[in-house]
């Protein structure tokens, strides 16, 4: 019952249906081969057994006219003794057999003209069965009758001698390719089985496994590496999400419990209006912080999504560029900063908003954290150059810099470098520029300014 179990299954796999089809065309196919070729094999010799009786006939009708009934029945008697000879009969207008080699043929074949197949006998055949014979009469002058026939077992053995073999031949075919079809379709159900197993294991919450390859680089083995790639990138947005889990829960209590206390306080010390309004200023301050946190965290969702794709256009990188940094230079200035601006023109194809946005997060950046060390005046340069197929935009600053092993964590979301936390900011600044990034087939990359940092956004350019 297991072993029938089994072969049920098998047959009803789509490479075993597949096989069997492709079988049962083949199989069609040789077998219209093998059934035009004894056609066409029969065809060729009865059509030269025809040419043949023809010329023989034409012959012996000349030998009639040149020595009369005579000569033609001396002709066919010595034709007659030859091995493997023809088939002969002459008789009279009276019906009376004048020379012959066979017997026991249909009664009234000689009354017409033309060919045709009919039976006969050898008078040497005694007890033999009847064989077939393809046979032209004809009329001579004074009611003399000819026969001329060959016999055509000859023809038919032949057709037999080509279809059975190719019958035998279609059968072992048949068999053998049923037998090849379970093998194929046994090491395919094999590999289709392992997948199966090892995506349960994955459905069952152990996302680390991985489809097994053979080395083979089949078809399989592109799928298992495409699926592969596919769970390496869904592992790690599920790490990525369990990460921002845990960092929206750490980083926005903190903002939430201020928002509580804040207003805890107010409504037990506030007395008067002025209290009261300060309290709800605060309360309203500490609210878009937040406000701003979640619409960060949202454009970042997007950004990875590639939701943005579809609005993309050609746009100058050099204009958003200016026009950004045009908006900052007040705000730097006050911080003890130069802003200083050297773009080129390079045309992107982006989203403008998400643009905009990025380089914003850059500079903001910059200014943040941009001071020299020693409180001097310091300086941040944003620059814009083409490199090859790459649009390079860089803004560099002469502060502290980063050190080479946070650069590649600053990145994430709510990572803050900052211990005590003091300047304002979310730590999703930089993880959005590197999702803008990502949407444009870009890279954010850090290097040392020496002194300061400097943050360079590779985009695709046109």
């Amino acid at each position: 019952m297991k072993f029938l179990a089994h072969l049920a299954r098998l047959v009803r796999t789509t490479a075993f249906k597949l096989l069997a089809a492709y079988l049962l065309v083949f199989a069609v196919f040789a077998v219209s081969v093998i059934v035009y070729t004894a056609w066409h094999t029969r065809e060729l010799i009865q059509g030269q057994v025809a040419e043949d009786l023809d010329r023989e006939v034409r012959f012996l009708a000349d030998q009639y006219r040149i020595g009369g009934i005579q000569r033609l029945v001396y002709v066919i008697d010595r034709r007659t003794r030859r091995p493997g000879s023809s088939i002969y009969m002459i008789t009279n207008f009276q019906g009376e057999v004048l020379a012959t080699n066979v017997s026991d043929l249909a009664i009234g074949l000689l009354d017409k003209p033309g060919t045709r197949f009919t039976t006969y006998n050898r008078p040497d055949d005694a007890g033999v069965k009847s064989h077939v014979a393809f046979v032209q009469t004809q009329i001579l002058p004074g009611g003399y009758r000819m026969l001329v026939g060959r016999d055509i077992e000859e023809r038919d053995t032949l057709r037999d001698l080509v279809a059975r073999p190719a019958q035998w031949a279609v059968l072992l075919i048949v068999v053998l390719g049923l037998a090849g079809g379970v093998f194929v379709t046994r090491r395919v159900l094999k590999r289709i089985d392992s997948m199966t197993a090892t995506a349960e294991t994955i459905m069952a919450g152990n996302l680390s496994g991985r489809l097994a390859m053979t080395g083979t680089e089949d078809e399989f083995d592109r799928l298992a590496h495409s699926l592969n790639a596919m769970l390496d990138r869904i592992e790690g947005l599920m790490q990525g999400l369990k990460e921002v889990s845990d960092n929206i829960a750490h980083d926005l209590k903190t903002p939430l419990t201020r928002l509580r206390n804040r207003s805890e306080e107010a409504l037990r010390t506030a007395r008067t209006e002025e209290d009261w309004r300060g309290a709800l200023e605060g309360t309203i301050e500490e609210s878009d912080g937040l406000i701003r946190t979640f619409d960060a965290l949202l454009m970042i969702a997007r950004a990875e999504a590639g939701q943005a794709r579809a609005i993309m256009s050609d746009l100058d990188l050099a204009e958003i560029a200016e026009n950004v940094s045009e908006l900052y230079e007040p705000l730097a200035d006050e911080q003890g900063l130069d802003l200083v601006v050297t773009v080129t023109p390079v045309t992107i194809h982006g989203v403008k908003e998400l643009l905009a946005q990025a380089v914003s997060n850059l500079i903001d950046n910059a200014i943040k954290y941009g001071r020299p060390v020693d409180g001097s005046r310091g300086r941040i340069t944003v620059s814009l150059t083409r490199a090859g197929g790459d649009a390079v935009l860089a803004v560099a600053d002469t502060g502290p810099g980063i050190p080479e092993a946070d650069r590649e964590r600053v990145v994430e979301r709510f990572v803050r470098l900052e211990a005590s936390r003091t300047r304002p900011g979310s730590g999703l600044g930089l993880a959005l520029v590197g999702a803008v990034a990502r949407l444009h087939g870009g890279n954010l990359s850090f290097t040392d300014g020496a002194p300061g940092l400097v943050a360079t956004l590779n985009l695709p350019a046109k």
